[in-house]
């Protein structure tokens, strides 16, 4: 049985003492200052420290390690942007001197990397100051493919794209996948090539639409799925139910329909039996009656699953052997509408189960509930990491294991 690990090679390939390793991380941190003028600073370190278990194997095997990340998104890149924060904290965590490079590219790039003694490293500027990053320009692949002897990506999150840094040099050096990434890895293969069961999968989010993929792979491989979250309303509209004012576009409507219409399907999908909604004091909830209907009245909006729900759907968590759970049960930034979604984290919390959480948002939950240390796997891996459990082939992966990229005509 094929897993999504076959054909990847980790770092326990690549002989890489003495040699240049451009490693691809996930440096793409939030960073403040705490006025106007001030000094930027990392304001969130997590990434930094996820990486920490390849970065120290490196440069303890003798790697000469130049390392590359981007920093927030293209449309925003400024000299605020730059990766200088991101090296002070890093020397800050591993008590090492981490130069900053003057670019990503470039002669007095490469002659900085030249002179890197084994054990030591450099951070490059912020790969997306340079031309060509997002459109995989071959020109920057190579000249990033001459700072290095060999290459290492660790960033998941980045590999969903074809960029010069993740998929363009990958086809130049030699090349395998970190410790994070191969831990991201492992963990997903758990949840979709040798599941324990009975598995559960919990699914949330804003819109059906974009998660239809993720949400037709669970009903084919997991025992239950349990939907949460707006992503809910369009299923519970075409059975059908009246939902109201709630976020439900004709796309998202036809994509549940798909979903619900799908063959094969092995999972028993459980959707809300009750509601939250909004009102003037605390929050109401709507259940169904005898004739098993949710009727949201017109001029309401359901924004939680309700209490019967959660208990519903935590029970299924508890007798689970693995479970997957992707996206919010409400409107988190409502206090008010967030405690569908403590409810889940509690009940990963507190099961055995082999517990895998993924998606930005759910994340950010569990790390604001201090319940992120009490899963098994919290995934850095964003949307790429649900790409890969869609089953979907990621660029920069197929990268690494030699696959070329098929270019569209």
């Amino acid at each position: 049985m094929s897993t999504i690990m076959d054909g990847l090679p980790t770092i326990d390939d690549l002989d890489v003492e003495g040699h240049r390793v451009l490693l691809r991380s996930d440096f793409n941190v939030p960073l403040t200052s705490a006025s106007p003028g001030a000094a930027v600073t990392v304001d969130d370190d997590t990434r930094i420290r996820d990486a920490l278990p390849t970065i120290e194997e490196l440069l303890r095997r003798g790697a000469r390690l130049v390392l590359i990340s981007h920093l927030d998104e293209p449309t925003r890149l400024a000299p605020a942007r730059s990766m200088r924060p991101v090296a002070e904290r890093l020397a800050t965590l591993t008590g090492a001197t981490v130069p900053l490079a003057p670019g990503v590219t470039g002669p007095e790039v490469r002659e900085l990397t030249e002179r890197l003694a084994p054990g030591a490293m450099l951070m490059l500027e912020n790969v997306r100051f340079a031309a060509g990053e997002a459109a995989d320009d071959p020109r920057l692949a190579c000249a990033l493919a001459e700072l290095a002897d060999l290459y290492v990506d660790d960033a998941l999150a980045s590999v969903d794209g074809a960029h010069a840094s993740t998929e363009g040099v990958a086809h130049l050096l030699p090349c395998a996948a970190g410790r994070l990434m191969e831990r991201e890895i492992l963990a997903l293969s758990a949840v979709v090539d040798r599941p324990a069961r009975p598995l559960v999968a919990v699914l949330g989010g804003a819109q059906v639409g974009d998660e239809i993929g993720l949400v037709r792979r669970f009903l084919e491989l997991a025992d239950v799925v349990c939907i949460g979250g707006a992503m809910c309303l369009p299923f519970l509209s075409v059975l059908p139910h009246r939902v109201g004012q709630s976020l439900c576009s004709a796309e998202d409507l036809e994509s549940a329909r798909l979903a619900l219409a799908a063959t094969p399907r092995s999972a028993r999908l459980m959707l809300p039996s009750d509601l939250l909604l909004p009102s003037a004091g605390e929050p109401t909830a709507i259940e169904s009656p005898a004739a098993d209907r949710l009727d949201v009245a017109d001029d309401q909006v359901a924004l939680d699953i309700g209490p019967e729900t959660a208990d519903r759907y935590t029970a299924e968590i508890s007798a689970a052997a693995t479970v997957f759970w992707s996206g919010p049960m409400g409107r988190i930034g409502l206090p008010s509408f967030a405690g569908g979604t403590h409810a889940i984290a509690e009940a990963l919390a507190s099961t055995s189960a082999i517990t895998v959480v993924g998606g930005v948002s759910t994340v950010h939950a569990l790390r604001a509930y201090g319940l992120k240390d009490r899963v098994s796997h919290l995934s850095t891996g964003g949307s790429a990491a649900l790409k890969l459990l869609e089953g979907r082939e990621l660029p920069g992966l197929e990268a690494l294991r030699g696959v070329p990229i098929i270019q569209s005509a």
